[in-house]
């Protein structure tokens, strides 16, 4: 059984306002809980459908009805279960290897995949502009496929961040230079901008090395890739 209560703040927390107010954020389904609960994420508390996940402490879990996970989750179709963890301080920024920098991703399911890219191809740190999409929104956790535990995400004014950084700092862009042939070096700050205005034309003032990636279509015609799809090629090239 869930109490009315637990119901409201659950439910609460697809707010962000709400999630700054708690310090929590909540997970479904059995493969991103997982993955939280095997990483340094602090569990609140865990709904379940089922008898799984018997590492859990007794107290720290609950079993329910279908109906009442219906009440708390954020799916169109409930999953087995919904989990409620403390959102976690922010790491420091670790200014080294390769960055990604993320100026106002509005699209939860771009963030996610985002995630999930950096942490396939080994970038450890994420830098946003406090425009971009909140982390702990459920369609970004869920995105995530669990890759949110193994990426420092952090939140920050990215053009002070860009002015100040030693690392070589990269754009793309419609005129930058074909990526396909050009040395790209195992350190530095790669930017990916808006889904529908690219990057700021502040931040673009600050981005010395312009990357793009060519059309190879006959007629030319799309006008711009997906950015998480472009984020898939463009980490791609620098790990090549």
């Amino acid at each position: 059984m869930v109490s009315k209560n637990q119901i409201k703040l659950i439910t609460s927390l697809q707010q962000k306002k709400y999630r700054t107010i708690n310090k929590l954020f909540f997970a479904e389904g059995v493969k991103v809980i997982q993955e939280l609960l095997d990483s340094n994420f602090e569990l609140e508390h865990l709904y379940s459908t089922q008898n799984d996940f018997e590492d859990v402490l007794p107290s720290k879990k609950s079993l329910i009805l279908e109906a009442d996970l219906k009440k708390i989750s954020a799916l169109a179709t409930a999953n087995s279960c919904l989990a409620v963890f403390k959102i976690p301080l922010e790491k420091k920024i670790k200014e080294s290897g390769l960055i990604v920098a993320l100026d106002s991703i509005r699209d939860p399911g771009n963030l996610g995949t985002i995630l999930r890219l950096c942490d396939w191809f080994g970038v450890k740190e994420i830098v946003c502009s406090k425009e971009t999409v909140d982390l702990y929104n459920p369609k970004v956790v869920q995105a995530t496929m669990g890759s949110i535990a193994r990426v420092n995400m952090s939140y920050i004014d990215l053009n002070s961040f860009i002015a100040a950084t030693n690392l070589p700092v990269f754009g793309t862009f419609m005129d930058g230079v074909n990526i396909y042939k050009t040395t790209l070096p195992q350190e530095g700050i790669v930017v990916m901008g808006n889904e529908a205005n690219g990057i700021s034309m502040e931040l673009e003032k600050l981005i010395k090395n312009k990357l793009s990636i060519p059309r190879f279509g006959e007629i030319q015609k799309t006008e711009s890739l997906n950015v998480a799809t472009a984020t898939a090629i463009i980490l791609s090239e620098f790990r090549r």
